[in-house]
């Protein structure tokens, strides 16, 4: 499936060069929280060289627990579109909301639900893990968007 997205102001946008598998999953870390400001944030592991972005963005990077984040956010708008980690090299972690087509969106996974908010009921049928999952066991369960 090709997918395109971009920021609220229209100055950043991306679209899919090649067919892409679209699955989206939910973190629920505090600080998916925070930077989202809800309860949790829902996104999209793809292949970086499978995206065009047109627009300037401003980067901020960290580093959590031995791993280097670095978020891409439209220098207008400051909408995060997207960021790259060292715990997924070659990887968009993109942020879901920022998509055209919105509509159909629903995770197959959650993580970090030990931060979950108590008043929030997740489905019994969705893979779900206290913390980050082995890289082996996310696979497993985002490829159940197929």
């Amino acid at each position: 499936m090709k997918i395109a997205g971009g920021c609220r102001c229209g100055a950043v946008s991306y679209r899919s060069i090649s067919d892409v598998q679209v699955a989206i999953y939910a973190c629920h870390c505090q600080f998916c929280q925070i930077w989202s400001g809800s309860s949790f944030a829902l996104h999209a592991m793809l292949p970086k060289d499978a995206f065009v972005l047109e627009g300037a963005t401003v980067e901020y990077s960290y580093q959590d627990q031995r791993q280097v984040a670095h978020h891409h956010l439209c220098a207008s708008c400051h909408t995060r579109i997207y960021n790259t980690t060292s715990a997924a090299p070659g990887l968009w972690i993109l942020r879901a909301g920022t998509l055209d087509d919105r509509a159909a969106l629903s995770p197959v996974a959650h993580i970090w639900v030990k931060h979950k908010q108590p008043w929030l009921s997740l489905p019994a049928t969705l893979a779900t893990w206290p913390e980050s999952p082995t890289p082996e066991a996310f696979a497993a369960a985002l490829g159940a968007g197929d």
